[in-house]
């Protein structure tokens, strides 16, 4: 069984979408650990609801970037994380974290990169930039996680079409949908070797 561990930010709809997979069966794992830099964050609430293990880890709880990077690798490592899912994660991993866990780090980001990527590119911000193209399609990307900004290989996309009276808020929302089947598609391919193997 994939062991994951989620790091979140916000409200965590991607996180609940991994729970509800792992619990229905359709994905081969187990949400181990849920870390949030917001102590406040929607991700960590749903997680406590789904007695999931929880930190609350940032520059409040550890004001150097070192101390919080071997925090982080330090939590993970006791939950035995085989791998680690960014879902709307807001902050850049340590180089102990992106070091150890190397290949085994997974964002999620909502277009079709390199498209619509980088430092700035999140949330609300990324459907307004695919609208303000005009381009005729968005979607999302999953890829393995490295030193940069929506820069390590891509695993996985999935195409969401732009309707002529979109708006940021109904493009956001139907790639969202797409974003979390995506997600739960992807991990489970990446759990069928270990089964295979297992």
């Amino acid at each position: 069984m994939m062991r994951i561990a989620v790091l979140a930010s916000h409200g965590g709809t991607i996180l609940q979408a991994v729970i509800d997979a792992c619990r229905s069966g359709e994905l081969d794992g187990e949400v181990v650990l849920v870390i949030s830099n917001n102590s406040r964050s929607g991700a960590l609430t749903r997680a406590r609801q789904a007695g999931i293990p929880t930190a609350h880890l940032s520059g409040a709880t550890h004001p150097g970037a070192e101390a919080l990077d071997t925090a982080m690798l330090h939590a993970l490592d006791a939950a035995r994380a085989d791998w680690v899912l960014l879902a709307g994660y807001m902050k850049r991993l340590g180089p102990r974290v992106l070091g150890e866990y190397r290949n085994r780090i997974l964002n999620t980001h909502p277009a079709l990169l390199p498209k619509f990527g980088g430092e700035g590119f999140f949330g609300r911000r990324v459907h307004e930039a695919v609208l303000a193209s005009g381009d005729a399609e968005s979607g999302a990307t999953v890829h393995l996680v490295d030193e940069d900004y929506d820069s390590g290989p891509i695993l996985a996309q999935v195409r969401v079409p732009v309707r002529g009276d979109d708006t940021a808020e109904t493009l956001e929302e139907r790639v969202k949908v797409a974003e979390r089947k995506l997600v739960v598609a992807t991990l489970g391919e990446l759990a069928e070797p270990r089964a295979a193997a297992g």
